[in-house]
């Protein structure tokens, strides 16, 4: 009964963080709930146009799952696609079913469901040192603003189609660096009413279908676990897995406590088992396979948003466009101008990767062992005092960016996290023979220092 009383204690907390954050400053938890769109509608606008998900019950889940996120964690935690199982599915010679892509996300659910309940995320967490971690990081960022780059820059032309080209592009790159400086400037949100706008008048103009009332009614799905296609469920979900568990739970958890010190962390575990449920639930209605994620994190902080009021809100949009227009929607959002899409990916990887930045000051793991028992005004004090030496500090650089090379060079973040891990394995075996060997030679002086 006490656990109940304070969990509940922790979360009219966390909601009342919600509220006065959003009370002082309305104009950036809206602009930050819209800087995860560079992840969400390219996959969401692709994978429905093949028709491998329903548009409409993604709305529908993925704004009760961005609510619900909001109300329990207290932080904007983004609801983005899981990009591996997308492209899979993007890519695959033959357009997987919605049968196989469901089938792929409930796999990736149900593992992170018994990786959170035996403690193996947790014990993940002390298993994987904090500069592999940023490397993980890293990687992200850099993949989000090299894909910015070579998905949605190099295609568009420099003029034509007029509402969507190389100069819009520059023109809100401009306006992304001349407002940095400007607290809470809402940029998400004044470029996202100027692409809404854009994209209606590019649907005006092709002749294609404009939005219209389309009532959602939930349609059962049968997931197709076992099934022989181009792209099988579980082929996708093994390439999805280490993703999500390592930049969707791990990386994510680490970064909520770099940007938001001042909000209580959200564990692995509770990560993991909204993983879980978002993907054990939605997905029997045809809604896309969903994670949260570091890079989403990153881009909805840089826009303004600093607690769950933000998502709340996002969410609230999504399930209200779902449940009365549903897959009317398709047209519009495939003429979203990919110029100020890309722009706001590249802000979000830019953010994403600047947490590198904290390795060797200000890490979780420079102060943690110092300061277990002491005081809130101790610990400030001696998070600062900890003190590395230069070979310390080119060694956590090293592991840091060999994890990341790992992620660049081979587009995979197991191969990266085996890389970082690798290296920071040969660091404590190099000192542990340094160690042994200093031993040794000090070992005959010590026997002569008792024989005398």
């Amino acid at each position: 009964m006490s656990q109940i009383k304070e969990w509940s204690a922790h979360l009219v907390r966390l909601n009342q963080h919600n509220v006065a954050t959003f009370r002082r400053a309305p104009w950036a938890e809206i602009s930050g709930s819209l800087g995860d769109l560079g992840t969400l509608l390219p996959l969401m606008i692709a994978l429905a146009a093949q028709g491998s998900i329903r548009l409409a019950s993604t709305l529908v889940f993925s704004g009760i799952f961005n609510i619900l996120t909001g109300i329990f964690f207290g932080i904007p935690l983004p609801v983005q696609p899981m990009k591996a199982i997308a492209s899979a599915a993007i890519s695959a010679r033959q357009d997987p079913s919605v049968n196989v892509v469901v089938a792929a996300g409930q796999w990736v659910g149900a593992a992170v469901l018994l990786m959170s309940v035996t403690g193996f995320l947790h014990r993940a967490v002390v298993f994987v040192p904090v500069p592999v971690v940023k490397g993980i990081q890293l990687g992200a960022g850099l993949s989000l603003i090299i894909g910015a780059g070579s998905s949605l820059l190099q295609p568009l032309h420099w003029i034509d189609p007029v509402l969507d080209n190389r100069i819009w592009a520059i023109f809100a790159f401009v306006a992304l660096v001349c407002t940095q400086h400007i607290p809470r400037f809402p940029y998400a949100l004044c470029f996202f009413i100027l692409a809404v706008i854009f994209a209606f008048i590019r649907v005006r103009l092709s002749h294609q279908s404009m939005p219209w009332l389309e009532i959602w009614s939930p349609q059962f799905v049968l997931p197709s676990w076992f099934g022989k296609h181009d792209a099988p469920a579980l082929w996708m979900a093994i390439g999805q897995l280490p993703l999500t568990t390592l930049n969707s739970i791990i990386a994510v958890a680490a970064l909520s406590a770099d940007l938001l010190p001042s909000v209580n962390e959200p564990s692995v575990t509770s990560i993991g088992l909204s993983v879980a449920v978002m993907n054990l639930t939605g997905t029997w209605f045809g809604a896309m396979p969903v994670c949260h994620g570091a890079g989403g994190l990153a881009a909805q902080y840089r826009f303004g948003a600093r607690s769950g009021a933000s998502v709340i809100l996002l969410g609230s949009v999504k399930l209200v466009l779902g449940l009365l227009l549903g897959d009317s929607l398709v047209d519009l959002l495939s003429k979203y101008p990919a110029s100020l899409l890309a722009i706001m990916v590249l802000a979000a990887g830019l953010e994403l990767a600047m947490v590198a930045q904290s390795l060797n000051k200000g890490a979780p793991d420079l102060w943690q062992t110092s300061t277990s028992q002491a005081g809130d005004d101790f610990l400030r004090r001696a998070r600062q005092s900890r003190h590395l030496t230069d070979q310390e500090r080119s060694e956590r650089w090293t592991v840091m960016l060999m994890t990341t090379a790992g992620i660049m060079a081979f587009r995979n973040d197991a191969l990266g996290l085996l890389a970082g891990m690798l290296c920071h394995w040969s660091f404590q075996a190099s000192h542990r023979i340094q160690q042994w060997q200093t031993r040794r030679r000090n070992l005959p002086c010590e026997r002569d220092a008792l024989l005398q």
